[in-house]
């Protein structure tokens, strides 16, 4: 009886003995798999080489991936086969992975190494990103005014070299789309880029569009066109980023008229709201709780506003005065606006989101005035309540229009690049090559502007500015004019001293507009 139990117990521990031994054998041959039949030929077992593999790969849209796998066999030689799954779906058999990431997201990879006798695994993630989230972009013009985007992805990897994309971002994500000529405005709102371009007159088959792009992609979704209305042509998007679904927005035309674009529809028609003529400057911003739209309306020399849409209100003394006719009689307006000549131009004051905590935003406005130049610094939201006065109320002109120079500034006009910001209480704007910094607080005249940075060449021509979210950095778009093939460039400068922190040059044609795209 002792011997049998022996024996069994015995028997038992040869059992586990060669379970372990052929677990230690699987876990040699990578995962491998034994599928022989033949008992006479030792197995090819299959080993995939790790150490010049990746558990997670990333590439961006429309990048390329080569995978090149190291696999040997003991023992034998024998044919071997390949297999490369994506999401459980074979997408290719052949040694090397080669795939291009034509569309976004997460794939759960795996390599599947194959010969008679057995398989060999290897697991992988992919991540195909999009080159678009965060960075630089420039919408410019070629020598043909075609439209060109240009972008700069911050690097996902610390130390990584910065450098944009040398491919036209509209056409490398449009395959046979054509782009209207003439780019105007590009704007960012709620997962939506929207571009504007004049087309060219006369021309029906390049008339002025308005395009939407998915901004994760740039890839076209929607396009509206105007045939119907032969004399617009975009110039200024008042769409407010992070825009509310189903609402219009009025979009400026180059004679000063304004159109409605709705989101939900796509379709454009004349403003029955906005339905004066307008300079061409004025903004759009929004918020959690509100997006106020300001303008200049040219015909009665007076700010308009659009409060969530509604609106056209004027800054008078009466609270939400809607008929401009009104203002002829209006005590404000004769005081701060009737004399004014000439809309020079008009500017959101930046602000951090911690400045626009408590209050709404405010703009700044130099308008010429029958004997010098004028200023005003304003809240877009015209009028406050009057404590303990039920229906009563002020209007908040924080002080109204003051002087600004003693002699008009000509280079201030509708057209001059310009940002205000809140942080340094300064309104940078361009005289031809050179950044000027201004005071807008301070008393100072206008022409005390100090000159903080030239850019470029002497006959180099500013033509657009950004500034980042702490307001640390100012991003400056130019171009030489002389120059032929991509002639723009990007320097981004600390806001306060004008000091060069980054040169891409070259990297556009003729800037339109920069602006950093946030994710």
């Amino acid at each position: 009886m002792l011997n049998n139990k022996f024996a069994s117990t015995l028997s038992i521990m040869k059992t586990y003995k060669y379970i372990l031994f052929a677990l230690a054998a699987v876990t040699f041959a990578s995962c491998f798999e034994d599928e022989s039949t033949d008992a006479t030929n030792p197995i090819a077992e299959i080993t995939i080489d790790e150490s010049n593999l990746q558990k997670v790969y990333n590439i961006n849209k429309n990048d390329s991936l080569i995978i090149t796998p190291v696999v040997t066999q003991k023992n034998r030689e024998l044919p071997l086969a390949y297999a490369w799954e994506l999401d459980q779906e074979i997408v290719s058999v052949e040694k090397d992975f080669r795939y291009k990431g034509d569309i976004l997201g997460t794939f759960n990879g795996r390599l599947i190494v194959s010969n008679e006798d057995g398989k060999a695994f290897y697991t992988f993630t992919l991540n195909v990103n999009s080159p678009y989230e965060y960075g630089i972009m420039v919408l410019s013009e070629d020598a043909d005014s075609r439209p060109h985007i240009s972008f700069m992805q911050e690097p996902l990897e610390e130390g990584a070299e910065k450098k944009f994309y040398d491919e036209n971002c509209l056409e490398q994500n449009n395959e046979g789309q054509f782009f209207a000529s003439n780019p105007s405005d590009i704007i960012q709102t709620t997962g939506t880029l929207i571009v504007a371009c004049q087309g060219k007159d006369g021309d029906n088959e390049d008339g002025a569009a308005i395009y939407f792009l998915n901004e994760k992609t740039f890839v076209m979704e929607n396009i509206v066109q105007s045939k119907e209305y032969p004399t617009f042509k975009p110039t200024r998007l008042l769409t407010p980023q992070g825009s509310y679904e189903g609402s219009a927005y009025p979009v400026l035309s180059a004679d000063g008229k304004m159109y409605s674009l709705p989101t939900y529809n796509a379709v454009l028609q004349p403003s029955h709201k906005l339905t004066s003529t307008y300079a061409q400057a004025g903004f759009a911003i929004g918020g959690d709780r509100y997006n106020d739209i300001v303008v200049w309306d040219k015909e009665v020399n007076d700010f308009v506003c659009l409060y969530n849409g509604y609106g056209p209100y004027y800054c008078a003394s009466k609270y939400l005065l809607e008929n401009k006719d009104s203002l002829l009689t209006d005590e404000y307006y004769i005081k701060n606006f009737s004399k004014l000549k000439e809309f020079c131009t008009l500017t959101p004051i930046r602000r951090t989101s911690e400045q626009e905590k408590n209050s709404r935003l405010q703009f700044l406005a130099i308008v010429k005035g029958a004997l010098a130049t004028q200023k005003v610094i304003m809240g877009s939201f015209f009028w406050e309540a009057v404590t303990g006065s039920y229906g009563k109320y002020n209007v908040l002109d924080n002080g109204g229009f003051q002087k600004a120079a003693a002699k008009s500034y000509s280079v201030i006009n509708e057209s001059t690049p310009c940002i205000a910001n809140a942080t340094y209480e300064t309104l940078l704007f361009a005289d031809g090559n050179k950044v000027m910094k201004w005071y807008y607080l301070n008393n100072d005249y206008l022409d005390k502007a100090v000159e903080i940075l030239k850019v470029g060449s002497d006959d180099a021509i500013i033509t657009s500015f950004d500034i980042s979210d702490d307001h640390m950095k100012t991003y400056v778009a130019f171009y030489e004019p002389n120059q032929e093939g991509k002639n723009g460039s990007v320097w981004v400068i600390d806001t306060n001293s004008g000091e060069v922190l980054e040169e891409y040059n070259n990297v556009c044609y003729q800037p339109v507009k920069v602006m950093y795209k946030k994710k």
